[in-house]
């Protein structure tokens, strides 16, 4: 079962993650961004990348946390499946794995970047959600 879903938005698409703890929250928001961009099923992992960002402000953590696997994923032209993220104080410090971009990738649409738009990270009865809107 996934962690994620989606919500309605006029020109863009809005991502929800969930999970127990603010940190998975952020991993299946990730994992619902890039299912945009291409099936996971059709995706392997044979690639790892890190990022890392300093933020307080765990609203603005999702922001750049999904901005910055946008860029990782830019930078070394992977499409990416799965995700780890862990946070010590205001350091936060991801995993990301994937593939290169191959013919055999089922593609949707491309996401140009996380907005502050319907932004929300909070915490629940039954864990963390957190939802924001990206630019496709």
């Amino acid at each position: 079962m996934r962690s994620y879903e989606y919500f309605e938005h006029d020109a863009d698409i809005g991502v929800v993650g969930r999970g127990a703890t603010v940190e998975r929250a952020f991993e299946s928001a990730a994992e619902a961004m890039f299912a945009v961009m291409a099936e996971p099923a059709s995706l392997r992992e044979p690639a790892e990348v890190s990022v890392s960002f300093v933020e307080d402000d765990i609203d603005l953590a999702l922001v750049q946390w999904l901005n910055a696997l946008l860029g990782a994923a830019r930078e070394t032209g992977l499409v990416f499946r799965r995700f780890s993220l862990s946070r010590k104080g205001s350091r936060w410090e991801g995993r990301a794995w994937g593939e290169p971009w191959r013919e055999e990738i089922e593609r949707g649409v491309e996401v140009k970047g996380a907005t502050l738009t319907m932004l929300s990270v909070k915490s629940g009865a039954t864990g963390w959600e957190a939802r924001c809107v990206v630019d496709v």
